[in-house]
């Protein structure tokens, strides 16, 4: 059975309705009157696939600005491109760009603006970028007396599972802060309590939490439709594997940018695919299985070589660790090619994978033959004081 709301907008019966959704409808009120400006891109959508602003300006709710985050307003900008200040062309508003030059909006940009509303849909690990441009634009608000609401969206590969090391405070940048593991199974709703109260933020913060929505719940089960939230975002799989294969960020091997299957491919030039193959079925991981595969980018490392390594099957996705599977492939990888595999050259003396794995542990223990995947096997404990950490903030 299926309810209409306005004109061709149907919900299903069972589908988890968002914040959006909510102050779209019985919510209107929160934000009837107050000055706007919007924290979205494409994922800011209602269960038509309308976007946000739209929808906004349609019930006349006063709309000031946009702010993009990476990959642009409306995600059309590659991963880690700077973004500028620009008009959006349909709807005439001003669209900051909080991936540029800097990072946070400014205090002129929050003149005209009393209420920061932000709705975008994270991917649940913690070198995801949006959690820490939601986090940056709370303290601007605070400073500026803005208050802040935060429309609530699924944790898409669930909001049970807590896993991977604590980021080290040394090691804080775009793509790791706030004392996080690498899985932190929280919505952004859940994130902005826990960043407002454990970081003593201060802002004044209203979360629109979600109707339906359950911790055990995969994307797939929420009745939404999918939307990229960034370029290579394509689905359960790449979603499910990406807390262990966006480590290859931090390699000469490709994590499959540039291919039609990002984070479930891997491979390099000189990788040999059935001898890698061979040796990853070596270990216990009855989650997975590998395939041989060769592949040629067509943007990002390796573009236009012909390239050999692996497809990642998932065969379970409860009983998934792809965190511990991402660390054994890197073990393999540096046993069978120790001429070959190389971490990325620092940037402004920092290695990319530092900054991914929140330390400089399994840079340092690999390079000295420790295996990576017993030093993150040893860093369960700090995932389970997390998951007792955020059991107070956790609104379902």
């Amino acid at each position: 059975m299926s309810v209409m709301i306005g004109q061709n907008r149907w919900v299903g019966e069972n589908m988890v309705r968002t914040g959006l959704e909510k102050v779209l409808g019985e919510k209107r009120e929160l934000l009837k009157g107050k000055k706007l400006g919007l924290i979205i891109n494409h994922t800011s959508v209602d269960a038509s696939l309308q976007l946000s602003v739209d929808r906004f300006l349609e019930v006349g709710l006063d709309v000031k600005a946009i702010f993009a985050p990476e990959h642009g307003f409306r995600g059309n900008v590659t991963a880690g491109e700077v973004i500028e200040d620009q008009k959006d062309p349909i709807t005439g508003l001003p669209v900051y760009s909080l991936y540029g030059k800097q990072k946070r909006p400014s205090e002129k940009m929050l003149q005209e603006i009393d209420t920061l509303v932000f709705d975008i849909q994270d991917l649940g690990v913690r070198f995801y970028t949006y959690i820490y441009t939601l986090a940056y634009c709370m303290e601007e608000a605070q400073k500026a007396g803005v208050e802040v609401f935060v429309l609530d969206r699924p944790n898409p590969i669930n909001g049970i599972t807590v896993d991977g090391n604590i980021v080290e405070e040394s090691f804080h940048s775009f793509v790791g802060q706030y004392g996080l593991p690498i899985r932190h199974g929280m919505t952004v709703g859940e994130l902005a309590l826990y960043f407002n109260e454990q970081y003593k933020m201060n802002v004044d913060l209203t979360v629109v939490s979600m109707d339906g929505w359950e911790r055990h719940f995969w994307y797939e089960e929420t009745g939404l439709h999918w939307v990229m939230p960034s370029p290579n975002a394509t689905g359960k799989g790449m979603a499910a594997l990406y807390p262990g294969t966006c480590f290859f960020e931090g390699t000469n091997v490709s994590e499959g940018r540039g291919t039609t299957a990002p984070f479930e491919w891997i491979g390099a030039p000189w990788i040999h695919s059935y001898e890698l193959v061979a040796e990853l079925r070596r270990y216990d991981f009855q989650s997975v299985t590998f395939r041989p595969i060769t592949f040629t980018p067509y943007t990002s490392k390796h573009k236009g070589e012909l390239c050999e390594g692996i497809q990642i099957h998932v065969n379970d996705f409860e009983k998934l660790e792809p965190i511990e599977i991402a660390m054994g492939i890197i073990d393999t990888l540096r046993k069978l090619y120790p001429d070959h595999f190389e971490w990325l050259a620092p940037i402004n003396s920092r290695y990319f994978i530092d900054l991914l794995s929140g330390t400089n542990e399994l840079r340092k223990g690999s390079d000295q033959g420790e295996a990576s995947l017993e030093w993150i096997r040893q860093k369960k404990t700090e995932a389970k004081k997390f998951a007792a950490l955020r059991k107070k903030y956790l609104l379902y």
